[in-house]
């Protein structure tokens, strides 16, 4: 089976050293010293104390490469987006993509029954270029689970969790999302194919579209937003005005506001990723978190005006520091919510 993982960076080398190790014939789409370190040594994962060095095939270059069976993306959705040409090469006739990104997917509306068919999100999408070059019937869906990290360039270490969770957005149990699942088994993750992906997306997303930028406006961890009166109740209204969202366009929320939250406390004095990224100077993944939620809110006619604020806080925030990388259109524009 042949496997390409774009964008070999914590989760993604995470994937692509198990993968490689159990047999699969993997190439890791990297750059940098990261790309390297691993050129010349191999990947080196630290899981439960012990480090293991697999050799991996690892390129810039997704040409070298050639068609794929599955493409894995592990790339932020921005990132993802200023990439979609180079990702032409790696797909053949019968090519998988698997989007393991965190929040709202370009695909989201793929085959989904209701007003909004088939219909491209500008805010994560615009213009539709993943839609038009890469296709959404390629797509499998994904939720991340994991944490894990670069340690150093060629080195991830891995901290908690083993789920991928895989899904087909017309909720079908197909027969290459169950082929991929089983060599992620193989290989020592939990690869669920669950028959609503879009469940699952919305249970990481509500507590990534407030928790992450809540954390990047206060620096506080994750055990104080979820803890302290004022940044709880902040967060609850955020996920109220999703849950309405979601449930609006299909979703089923298998637990509720108040269990999420303290789901979040319980994991203790964890940075979240976004807060991570700003200490890093890393650009800011706000789009796909927040901006994707209020586009669908004004899709729904369901107002959101506690995302809309945290939304124009944290964008403020990234810009000032240097760290949002808009698109073309900001939907989030008083301009764009007057159209």
């Amino acid at each position: 089976m042949k496997i390409c993982i774009y964008g070999a960076g914590a989760i993604g080398g995470f994937l692509g050293a198990k993968l490689a190790a159990q047999g699969q014939e993997v190439t890791l789409i990297a750059r940098g010293p990261h790309l390297a370190a691993m050129r010349e040594k191999g990947l080196t994962l630290i899981m439960e104390g012990e480090e293991t060095v697999t050799p991996v095939q690892a390129t810039d270059d997704p040409r070298e490469a050639g068609p794929q069976d599955y493409v894995i993306v592990t790339l932020k959705a921005h990132q993802a987006y200023e990439v979609a040409e180079q990702m032409v090469p790696l797909l053949g006739e019968d090519t998988a993509v698997v989007t393991a990104m965190n929040g709202v997917p370009w695909w989201y509306f793929y085959g989904l029954d209701g007003a909004f068919p088939n219909r491209s999100l500008e805010s994560v999408d615009p213009g539709a270029k993943q839609w038009n070059l890469i296709g959404p019937e390629r797509v499998i869906g994904c939720v991340v689970d994991p944490a894990t990290e670069i340690a150093a360039p060629g080195v991830i270490k891995h901290t908690y969790g083993n789920k991928f969770r895989l899904g087909e957005p017309d909720g079908s149990i197909s027969e290459r999302a169950t082929k991929l699942a089983d060599a992620m088994e193989a290989a020592g993750f939990r690869a669920p194919v669950r028959n609503n992906i879009r469940d699952e997306i919305w249970v990481k997303l509500w507590g990534n579209l407030c928790f992450n930028p809540i954390s990047v406006l206060t620096g506080a961890t994750l055990d104080v937003i979820a803890t302290d009166a004022g940044t709880r109740q902040l967060a609850r209204q955020m996920m109220s005005e999703a849950e309405e969202i979601g449930r609006w366009l299909g979703t089923n929320f298998r637990v509720n506001i108040n269990r999420r939250v303290d789901g979040a406390a319980g994991v203790g004095a964890h940075k979240t990723s976004m807060l991570q990224d700003l200490e890093s100077r890393r650009a800011l993944e706000i789009d796909a978190l927040l901006t994707a939620v209020q586009e669908m809110g004004r899709m729904v006619k369901i107002p959101t005006p506690y995302i809309d604020a945290v939304l124009a806080l944290v964008q403020q925030r990234g810009r000032t520091e240097g760290l949002y990388p808009t698109f073309p259109e900001d939907v989030s524009s008083p301009e764009a919510a007057s159209a």
